[in-house]
């Protein structure tokens, strides 16, 4: 399998890309949202994965789709799989010859 470039954690566009452009803490930020410090930091941080009511609750805070977090972390959560080499000695299943 060729190797895919590292996609971008969801959490590093809300920090970089959202957060400093708009000049919002990640407290401000948090309690707009109505979820913890804590819980909103360690996404930003890349320490967890959006969640879809994390994503909704982005999408109504800063006007950015549900989909579009969503997307952002399945594409980021399968490279890591994929470059961990945990999933090996899976083979493509076929049907039977008696059916």
């Amino acid at each position: 399998m060729e190797s895919e470039m590292k996609p971008v954690h969801p959490g590093a566009v809300l920090r970089e890309d959202i957060l400093k452009e708009m000049k919002i803490s990640v407290t401000r930020a948090a309690k707009e949202l109505n979820v913890s410090r804590k819980q909103l930091s360690e996404v930003v941080n890349e320490g967890a994965a959006i969640s879809a009511e994390m994503a909704v609750r982005l999408e109504k805070g800063f006007g950015v789709s549900a989909e579009f977090w969503l997307d952002m972390q399945k594409k980021y959560d399968i490279w890591r799989v994929r470059s961990s080499g945990r999933v090996q000695n899976v083979h493509r299943i076929t049907s039977s010859p008696n059916f």
